[in-house]
């Protein structure tokens, strides 16, 4: 039976502690600089509420990490391994033309941890293959806090270069600074999403996010497309 999670808002729609994560997302997705965690005991996620220095908000600062395949990383130190990965049957369309309502996407993630394989993936009816992507990066991102690795050398492998350079070529701090808005006053294509990734992103002390070239030869990135594609089958 798995164990019972408490999940600590400490800056969110309502501060406190909750018992399960669906309450506890719509408290903390898209509410800018918000500070949450989950525990395995009540007292713990009390005393993170409670800690001043998450209550009080925080400047964030990009990530800076590379998209360059040719920058080294090492791979062997890396506390943990993951993909992420999204996709949508964009059916009947022009290349380019809208996502229809009833079109099929899915999102995936595989985290190598420990010697475990740790994956999830759900789909979700008339969204974008970008949309997708974000969703696989940000729920692999939760995971890992949940796991504990904010602190650890962690390294995520992907192949969409959109959700790579929006966090890499400063994209989405430009966003951020100017309200979560583009240069030209518009709102970013998939904005709460992204205010999720600007409050995720500074709670990782090491991450190293890299490009591959996507359903190639990558073992990871061939098993996360195979998922959300076998999701996609299923819907």
């Amino acid at each position: 039976m798995a164990k019972q999670k408490y999940y600590a808002v400490a800056r969110g729609r309502q501060v406190g502690v909750f018992t399960d994560w669906p309450t506890t997302e719509k408290l903390v997705r898209g509410y800018t600089g918000a500070r949450y965690k989950s525990f395995l005991d009540k007292a713990s996620a009390e005393a993170f509420v409670k800690d001043p220095s998450n209550t009080t908000p925080r400047a964030h600062h990009q990530s800076k990490t590379k998209t360059n395949t040719n920058t080294p990383v090492d791979l062997k130190a890396a506390k943990a391994i993951f993909y992420t990965d999204g996709g949508s049957r964009n059916t009947g369309n022009v290349a380019g033309g809208h996502v229809k309502s009833n079109d099929k996407a899915a999102w995936a993630y595989l985290i190598k941890y420990r010697g475990q394989e740790l994956a999830d993936s759900a789909g979700e009816f008339g969204a974008t293959n970008n949309r997708m992507e974000i969703t696989a990066l940000r729920n692999a991102l939760q995971r890992l806090l949940d796991l504990g690795l904010a602190q650890e050398l962690l390294v995520g492998v992907l192949d969409s270069k959109y959700v790579l350079d929006s966090i890499n070529l400063g994209w989405l701090a430009g966003w951020q600074r100017r309200g979560f808005k583009k240069a030209d006053g518009t709102t970013p294509q998939n904005v709460a999403l992204w205010q999720d990734m600007a409050a995720l992103l500074p709670q990782f002390k090491n991450l190293k996010l890299i490009w591959t070239k996507g359903h190639a030869d990558n073992s990871g990135n061939v098993y996360v497309d195979q998922l959300l594609n076998q999701t996609m089958d299923n819907m």
